[in-house]
């Protein structure tokens, strides 16, 4: 039996920047996504986990938390994450499930509410990193909101973005359930928007925190866990750049893991753009000595085949 590849998808695949957000337009965005997932499967990729993002998502349903907090009693972010899992998992199944069959492939889409534990004392709680939600441009609203508590960074060019804690993923709770539903031939969606954070508590059940998990690292973590040897994170961009966006700027194809980590302590990769995605491709490499890719949306097929993107190896 072939082993699992782990394919974590960019918040383009379901909200790229500057659209309306609608519930139609990010099914269709999903559909198009899921057309170049599909063939993926069609090629040969038989074992195969989708993980994803929902930052613009949670960043609405908090939206809605706050508009309406005097008529229904707001959610706290742990059910935020869960709600939106669950809407953008079976949004995944019905288009996937669509392109398998129109290319005469019978293969369950089964998304799995994961959840993903985290650990109380992870110095993420002091210092909020996650971007959700929309940008604003507006400082006297953004002065509001963070007079209610919540917290801000500015982005260059692009406006003030909340920020939540971004604890590190420990343990995908909910791998067995990944595995067993590989072995029975579907394909699986799971640890979306980084899975749902819990914690365990001494002689208590394990209850949700208001955290949002990396994608990114929560989807190396599950690709680890099940004996993947390939994770590959699809995005907007072709692959990685040093010097993205100045006159030094290179991309760089294939590329040791140790170089990569030169890079990135030279402060090439950006904390709330590239800078996830690199850490989560060199923890893969260097926890599994597996491969890792980091490529174009638009060319999935080609990335996973090793022609295209970013190819980290040991």
């Amino acid at each position: 039996m072939s082993v699992p590849t782990v394919v974590a998808l960019g918040g383009n695949a379901i909200s790229p920047a500057g659209g309306a957000g609608t519930a139609a337009e990010q099914t269709e965005n999903l559909h198009r996504t899921m057309m170049q997932v599909a063939e993926l499967v069609e090629a040969g990729l038989d074992r195969l986990v989708v993980t994803h993002g929902n930052g613009p998502q949670v960043g609405n349903v908090l939206i809605k938390n706050e508009l309406a907090r005097d008529v229904v009693p707001p959610v706290p972010l742990d059910w935020c994450v869960a709600q939106t899992q669950a809407t953008i998992g079976f949004t995944i199944a019905d288009t996937l499930g669509y392109e398998l069959q129109r290319r005469g492939i019978e293969r369950p889409v089964v998304p799995v509410v994961s959840r993903v534990r985290v650990e109380l004392d992870d110095p993420a709680w002091d210092d909020p990193s996650k971007p959700i939600g929309p940008y604003l441009d507006d400082e006297d609203e953004v002065a509001r909101r963070q007079a209610i508590g919540q917290a801000y960074a500015q982005v260059p060019d692009r406006g003030w973005r909340r920020v939540v804690p971004s604890p590190e993923p420990r343990e995908s709770l909910d791998r067995e359930a990944v595995q067993l539903l590989l072995d029975d031939g579907a394909i699986v969606v799971a640890n979306g928007g980084g899975g749902i954070p819990v914690v365990a508590g001494v002689d208590e059940p394990l209850r949700g925190v208001e955290a949002v998990i990396d994608k990114d690292l929560a989807g190396a973590r599950l690709a680890e866990e099940l004996g993947a040897e390939t994770f590959v994170i699809l995005t907007d961009v072709a692959g990685v750049a040093i010097g993205f966006g100045t006159d030094e700027e290179r991309w760089l194809d294939e590329v040791p893991v140790g170089e990569l980590r030169d890079h990135q302590a030279a402060g090439h990769f950006r904390a709330g753009s590239m800078g996830p995605k690199v850490e989560a491709a060199c923890r893969f490499v260097e926890r599994t000595g597996g491969r890792s890719v980091i490529a174009d949306l638009d060319h999935a097929r080609e990335a996973v085949d090793g022609h295209t993107g970013t190819r980290v190896r040991p």
